[in-house]
């Protein structure tokens, strides 16, 4: 009996270590499935397709077009909207169904990325593998993914009375709000990882940390240069309208309007939150090798670092070929993963998330 009871915790912790394994491996997945979904997205907007689809209908969309009829009801209420009628006057069925599946694939991998979140959710629940701790986190992702689909219906709406396309403020916050699910996600899952090297100091954890957030910001800026399409425009780097700081920046009344609607200014703003980025990056790689050299943490930066140099050098191309539809794609896609690994590593810094019967993880 002795025996046994001394073993109870090991066995506690064993069933605790699979539970973690199995969760995170689902984690992974949804992770898989917002990262495809964020794509299809942009390449939704950069193919003007977003508009195409002019009603929400969350259970009944599901099932697009099936004949001619219901192909012609679908085109007619497109040709409603100012888009049609001010940019796509005379457009043919073929092309309307071009751009009609783009918004359709977006939406029902939206509704996908929720049954593959809350299907396994509640399974896990109701077999008690999700530790006390955890339930209220995976909680909040999930009301946030209901929140982006109501975000999503708002974004589309504000194209469809009085402008040719949706709302850089909508389109930026529907792109933001993505990228902290994809953040959130992803710091629970590396939360329930075993870590090798024990926590970093508060500083190395603090500065990782705010590289999360600035990555986020950077993103909404994205979103405002996507939604104005302001990367058409001054196609030249490093100097910008000729100059290191152009003119004309603070042209509209009042001056906040510019940091949003002028996409001179935006696209401005966005250069120099990756140089920002580019910077703390720097830092962070060269004070973490200083404070713990030869570490997980320590290499960690330094790939935080290259990434960040690599989507710096997309930017730049990207912009200078003059955003054509891979390469836009492609900047869209690293930032996910520039996120993706900057949310890992803070988590990381941080260590796992204690186990519940308090025996440390080792690996």
């Amino acid at each position: 009996m002795a025996a046994i009871s001394a073993a109870a915790p090991f066995v506690a912790r064993d069933r605790d270590l699979r539970n973690r394994a199995l969760v995170r491996g689902w984690l992974y997945v949804v992770l898989l499935v917002l990262f495809v979904l964020v794509l299809v997205g942009g390449a939704t907007r950069l193919t003007e397709s977003g508009l195409s689809i002019t009603e929400w209908k969350p259970i009944h969309g599901i099932i697009p077009p099936l004949n001619d009829a219901e192909w012609q009801e679908e085109f007619q209420r497109y040709q409603q909207i100012p888009q049609y009628a001010e940019l796509n006057k005379g457009m043919s069925i073929e092309a309307f169904k071009s751009i009609f599946w783009w918004e359709w694939v977006h939406r029902i991998l939206a509704r996908g990325v929720g049954l593959v979140f809350a299907v396994p959710l509640v399974f896990f629940w109701a077999t008690r593998r999700i530790e006390r701790g955890l339930g209220p986190k995976l909680i909040g992702i999930l009301l946030l993914g209901g929140l982006q689909g109501a975000i999503g219906w708002w974004m589309v709406a504000s194209g469809l009375v009085e402008r040719v396309s949706v709302s850089q403020y909508r389109l930026a916050t529907h792109l933001t709000l993505a990228a902290l699910i994809f953040t959130a996600t992803m710091v629970v899952a590396r939360g329930l990882a075993p870590h090798s090297e024990p926590a970093a100091d508060r500083s190395t954890q603090r500065l990782a940390g705010f590289l999360v957030l600035l990555a986020l910001i950077q993103i909404y800026l994205g979103g405002l240069v996507a939604g104005l399409d302001a990367g058409l425009s001054y196609n030249t780097w490093p100097l910008m309208d000729g100059k290191l700081i152009p003119g004309d920046l603070l042209i509209l009344e009042p001056a906040w309007r510019n940091f949003f609607e002028s996409p001179k200014t935006v696209q401005f703003i966005h250069r120099l939150g990756a140089y920002t980025i580019f910077v703390a990056a720097l830092w962070h790689m060269i004070a973490t090798h200083r404070r713990l050299p030869e570490t997980t943490h320590a290499r960690r930066a330094t790939l935080l670092f290259l990434l960040v140099l690599a989507q710096a050098l997309i930017g730049i191309g990207t912009l200078m070929m003059h955003v054509p539809l891979h390469m836009a794609l492609t900047h869209q896609a690293f930032a996910l993963v520039l996120l993706g690994f900057a949310a890992a590593h803070w988590r990381g810094t941080k260590g796992a998330y204690p186990l519940p019967n308090r025996i440390a993880i080792r690996g």
